[in-house]
């Protein structure tokens, strides 16, 4: 639909758009309006945190001819970022932009907009919420279209000037939507903690407490309120093998939106207000994110030199750079230990420098079949079997009773995990996990075997086992903000098939002839290839990983944090691609702890590396300041959990390699290491809507 031109000097004005009811009353139900007070007490009595329901809001008969014209003359936008996937309209605020000739293709939207917005009822759901009056001069909604696998992940509306949020359902009015299908919105509750200086901080729980399935012609509302209103939507689930319904049925549609504190001219309206208030919600965003809180909690460990007593504990801390820099080389007790869990073909000289220089060039490399046969079929065996098994739904059971801790808090993430702690924790048993966490992962033959193969120097290590359940897991993305790059690896060990993007497990003969390392670039080629049918024939069952570069906004923030979501690429949500490798070709000294280069593609997007849901690959990432990071949902179509083992190693810097940069610095044709701020001014993430993608 076309727009009017914003100025136009030689035409004549185009005639204003008028309604038949200025106040828009004679749209609601009855005597709806008249009923505020008995909906206030229900409000006021609701939990988790205040808010309302109420059913058969409009004359039905408007809002049918709303669906019919938005099903005839509007186009949706589909759009994935970390936190949601939905198809969108435009801002309905801008309708009065339209030319007459599209105008008149929408008269009913027109009308429950402007009902929506009329004084009866802000002052209706004024006095419902008590949230003080409501601007019907700063309009704010959009049509939120969810199909089987869209969802929107926790967050709390804080936004600007926004007072109260709703969604107004204009699902199918013949076919009643059914609870099973999905598409909830769900409300969290929180629990109050205390810092050291005696303030309070509202952290949300990681399991919602209230479900409302959608209706037709029901209005869902509440109050925003600043680390309380957390809220979701819950995935729209694809039809099961079977069922006697299509999925065209479950198509979630609804109008979403926000009324604002008054504006400036309005009745109400208080100067400085929206500052002040703009103030206080990034100042609680920031107390609500504070890292003591997450779960879970860094079990960073410092790598000990063998050979210094542990008195000289002191000592000890500063000699680590020196001894550790020293070229490694794997003896044979090392080779005996590692062969007990790495497959042969990466503890041969040639291979380790043939992954050593790849790593230099591009700081990122798979390693497909990294285990070997006896320790991987072991460990599939046990995550096969922990799936097959039915998991406590609520958090507080799947603590006491299982291995499993929940992540939290939900609005930056959630999955279960196991840390190399057993001794805190009685649930803990022998696993292969468990096994990895406490021998080889952190041993001293394997700090050698990183440090070969990446030409690091390591000086701690962060060890998590993680398991991101079907239908309800995820991490939002979030900046790292060390001053130094830190080498992160991720050992895919997701044991079940068909994520798109996997290989069939190897058997043994198959492994030591055709697997050796892979660069990014040559991964990604084999992975497009064999999905080429990916995006239009199967659907995307997120749990892919993905490093993005970050944008100031991001990078400022107390964790870096994105708040309205980073979008993510088609290619990457369906899995298509497998990563973004470098574009430079001068390869860098060996040991240089160069980070992600800019790519010289126009249409760069942001992507510095991916990785989808697989079976025994080990990915290695060197990662500097204020690249962001995160696991999308996994959709509960996918065909299994996602499962790995994530470790974060500090670097320490090399003295000797720092002078051999600032020489080659002075080189005219010396090409300068890239970080995620430099690539931000080359390449604009597009970031969504402030103010409508949400509800």
């Amino acid at each position: 639909m076309k727009r009017r031109a914003s100025t136009d000097l030689d035409e004549t004005p185009v005639k204003k758009k008028t309604t038949v009811d200025v106040n828009g009353s004679t749209y609601f139900r009855g005597d709806l309006l008249q009923q505020g007070n008995e909906y206030h007490q229900q409000y006021i009595t609701s939990e988790p945190y205040k808010h309302g329901v109420i059913q058969n809001l409009l004359v039905p008969q408007l809002l049918r001819h709303v669906r019919t014209e938005i099903q005839a003359n509007l186009s949706f936008t589909p759009k994935e970022t970390d936190i949601y996937k939905i198809h969108q309209s435009g801002d309905l605020a801008n309708l009065d932009g339209l030319e007459d000739s599209s105008l008149k293709l929408l008269p009913s939207l027109l009308t429950l907009r402007d009902a929506l917005y009329s004084p009866p009822f802000r002052a209706f759901l004024s006095t419902i919420t008590g949230a003080g009056q409501l601007s019907g001069k700063k309009t704010d909604m959009a049509i939120n279209v969810y199909t089987p696998g869209c969802h929107l992940l926790c967050h709390d509306d804080v936004i600007g000037s926004r007072r109260v949020s709703y969604i107004l359902y204009l699902t199918d009015p013949d076919r009643p939507w059914i609870k099973e299908w999905g598409g909830a919105l769900r409300l969290y509750p929180t629990q109050v903690h205390k810092t050291d200086d005696g303030k309070e901080i509202k952290v949300p729980s990681p399991d919602c407490s209230v479900s409302l399935p959608p209706a037709f012609n029901q209005l869902s509302f509440f109050a925003v309120q600043p680390g309380e209103s957390f809220h979701d939507v819950e995935e729209v689930h694809a039809r099961k093998t079977g069922s006697i319904d299509d999925d065209e049925s479950r198509v979630r549609m609804a109008i979403s939106g926000w009324y604002h504190i008054p504006q400036e001219g309005e009745d109400g309206y208080v100067k400085g207000l929206e500052e002040s208030l703009a103030e206080k919600s990034s100042l609680q965003q920031l107390q609500s994110s504070a890292d003591r809180l997450d779960r879970p909690l860094s079990s960073k460990q410092l790598y000990k030199d063998s050979s210094t007593d542990a008195a000289e504990d002191e000592a000890n801390d500063a000699s680590i750079s020196e001894k550790a820099q020293e070229e490694p080389t794997l003896s044979e007790p090392d080779l005996d230990f590692l062969l007990k869990y790495i497959a042969p073909t990466y503890l041969t000289p040639d291979t380790l420098e043939s992954v050593s220089d790849t790593f230099s060039d591009e700081c990122s490399i798979w390693l497909g079949t990294f285990l070997n046969k006896k320790f991987s079929s072991s460990l599939r065996d046990y995550a096969l079997k922990e799936e097959s098994q039915d998991l406590p739904i609520a958090t507080e059971a799947i603590e006491a009773e299982t291995p499993w801790r929940v992540a939290r808090p939900p609005h930056k993430q959630r999955f279960l995990y196991q840390q190399a702690l057993g001794a805190n924790n009685q649930n803990v048993h022998d696993s292969p996990i468990q096994d990895l966490m406490q021998n080889l992962l952190p041993s001293e033959a394997f700090r050698k075997w990183l440090r070969l193969a990446t030409g690091l120097t390591l000086s701690s290590y962060d060890l998590c086992a993680r398991r991101f359940r079907r239908g309800k897991d995820y991490t939002l993305a979030t900046g790292y903000s060390g001053e130094e790059s830190q080498l992160e690896i991720i050992l895919a060990i997701t044991p079940s098939h068909g994520w798109g993007g996997d290989e069939d497990v190897a058997t043994d003969e198959e492994a030591s002839n055709k697997e050796q390392p892979r660069s990014t670039t040559e991964k990604q080629t084999d992975d497009a290839s064999a999905m080429k049918n990916e995006t239009s024939e199967e659907p995307a069952f997120g749990g892919y990983v993905a490093y993005m570069a970050g944008d100031d906004a991001e990078n400022d923030s107390n964790d870096g944090h994105s708040s309205d979501g980073v979008e993510v690429p088609q290619d990457l949500s369906t899995g298509a691609r497998a990563s973004r490798p470098s574009t430079k070709k001068n390869k860098p000294e060996k040991a240089d702890p160069a980070v992600y280069k800019a790519s010289a593609d126009e249409e760069d997007d942001g992507v510095l590396f991916s990785m989808p849901a697989c079976w025994n690959t080990l990915g290695l990432v060197l990662r500097d300041q204020g690249v962001m990071r995160f696991v999308k949902y996994v959709s509960q179509q996918a065909p299994g959990d996602r499962w790995d083992i994530v470790g974060e190693f500090g670097v320490i810097q090399d003295d000797e390699q720092s002078s051999a940069g600032d020489e080659l610095e002075s080189q005219p044709d010396f090409r300068p290491r890239l970080t995620a701020e430099h690539e931000e001014s080359e390449t604009e993430i597009e970031s969504s809507n402030d103010d409508d993608d949400d509800e």
